[in-house]
This record gives C-alpha cells, structure tokens and sequence, in this order.
C-alpha cells in the first residue's frame, strides 16, 4: 500500500465515521425529512470531498511546518503544538471539504 493510499484510507475512514454520526444524529428539520438515499449520498460525497480538503490540508501543513518553535507553557503546550501540526491542518481541511460536500446535497 502506497503512502497515498493510505493517508486517503485513514482520512477516508475519519470523514465518513464524522459524517454518518452527523447524518444520525442530526436534528435539523431538512435532515429529518431526507430520504435514506439522500442522506447516504450527503455522507459519501462529505466522505470525497473530506479526503481532497484532507489532501489541501496536508499540503499547507508541509509548506508552513516550522522546523522549531517556542513555547511558554512547559510540556504541555509542546505537546498541543506538536499534536496541531501532526493532524490539525489535516482535520481542518477535511472538516470544511465534508462540510460542503454535505452541505451541497442537504440544500
């Protein structure tokens, strides 16, 4: 398995884990009244555009990753830093690509 197919595996897995419990336990009036099909097209296309917004995130991530930082709060704030810019570009932008891609088919 190459390195692509995995980072589209694992963010794949992530964005349709997020976007089913989205569909499920959503209450909006317009979700409630979906059809199955709709909300199962609304969860695979969240799922798509998640791995793309994924893949524009990992990109900003390797042109801004700092190669040091400082910090002022001790161990902690390492490790949030570290954490951030181990997964946070990558989740932001799967976040917004789900987003729209649910978005797109609930209007």
């Amino acid at each position: 398995m190459t390195e692509n197919q995995r980072f589209a595996l694992i963010w794949g897995s992530v964005a349709f884990a997020i976007g089913s419990f989205m569909m499920i336990f959503n209450e909006a009036p317009r979700v409630l009244l979906a059809s199955f099909f709709t909300k199962a097209f609304a969860v695979l296309l969240g799922t798509a555009l998640g791995i793309v917004g994924a893949a524009i995130g990992e990109s900003i991530r390797r042109f801004a990753l700092p190669s040091g930082f400082f910090t002022t709060g001790g161990m902690t704030s390492i490790i949030k830093t570290k954490l951030f810019w181990m997964i946070g570009p990558q989740f932001i932008g799967m976040f917004i690509g789900m987003g729209l891609g649910i978005g797109f088919v609930m209007r």
